[in-house]
């Protein structure tokens, strides 16, 4: 079983990043800044936060489900907004992700919150809600159930430092992968945390007795090229039996985001 996990970035890089996941073909995707504008038809929209001005694929959840129509896909909103084509305002959601082979059994899921809740009109106040979920599926390759769950961790403007605000949104994570999850299950947890490597999130999750695999297996980061502030770490994967992986990567080349994709083979 394939799962890779990444931050799509808005779907800024579409075109070098849907034909790398149908080339990569995960069973499990855990795709996470997905935005998805269903009452406009446009191609490109743009996100506006004082300064911070970005182009959003408008409806890059879309692009990805036909690029893997194989795929159960599933979108979890954390806010609506707008975005904008010059002038004109268009209601858009976003979130997170999560797409599913067919022939992979789907036979838990949970959705919720790790930080705040839903935001119905407008993002939001920085830190801004953010959503997390978590699917049990059954691989019948190696006749296990498997529970992935994934987030997209809160964004401070201050940084990447450890508040208690991220300390509660590490104990939600857990408490939704812990509801979706049976004694015996395959353990993966992943996502977009944006917190540093040693950051109390993941001695959280260590003390569940997950293992980190991007810092375990030394990376040396998440990020590449496009992404240009301090701090080259933000996305982790972490298990409950690292005898269960058969390969672990956080890929470098192509780059398909200002995230890394990370890539486990169980």
């Amino acid at each position: 079983m394939r799962i890779m996990c990444l931050n799509g970035w808005g779907g800024k890089l579409h075109e070098d990043l849907l034909p790398y996941v149908e080339k990569t073909a995960p069973d499990i995707l855990c795709l996470q800044e997905v935005v998805h504008s269903p009452a406009t038809a446009k191609d490109w929209l743009t996100y506006r936060d004082g300064d911070h001005i970005l182009p959003q694929r408008a409806n890059f959840f879309r692009d990805v489900a036909r690029t893997l129509p194989d795929h159960t896909a599933v979108f979890c909103p954390a806010a609506q907004g707008v975005l904008w084509d010059k002038d004109q305002s268009t209601p858009s959601q976003w979130g997170l992700a999560t797409f599913v082979h067919k022939s992979v059994p789907i036979i838990g899921q949970v959705q919720g919150f790790v930080h705040k809740g839903y935001s119905p009109v407008g993002y939001g106040d920085h830190p801004r809600s953010r959503s997390a979920h978590g699917i049990r599926v059954y691989d019948y390759k190696n006749n296990r159930s498997v529970s992935v769950t994934h987030m997209h961790g809160l964004r401070d403007l201050r940084g990447k430092m450890d508040t208690p605000e991220r300390a509660e949104q590490a104990r939600r994570l857990l408490d939704l992968s812990r509801q979706v999850t049976e004694p015996e299950d395959l353990i993966v947890l992943c996502g977009d945390f944006n917190v540093e490597p040693d950051s109390e999130t993941l001695r959280i999750l260590a003390d569940a007795g997950l293992v980190e695999l991007v810092t375990g297996q030394g990376f040396a980061g998440t990020r590449n090229s496009h992404y240009k502030k301090p701090g080259q770490f933000a996305d982790y994967m972490l298990i409950n039996d690292v005898e269960a992986v058969r390969e672990f990567t956080v890929v470098y080349d192509p780059e398909v985001s200002d995230h890394c994709p990370l890539l486990l083979d169980l």
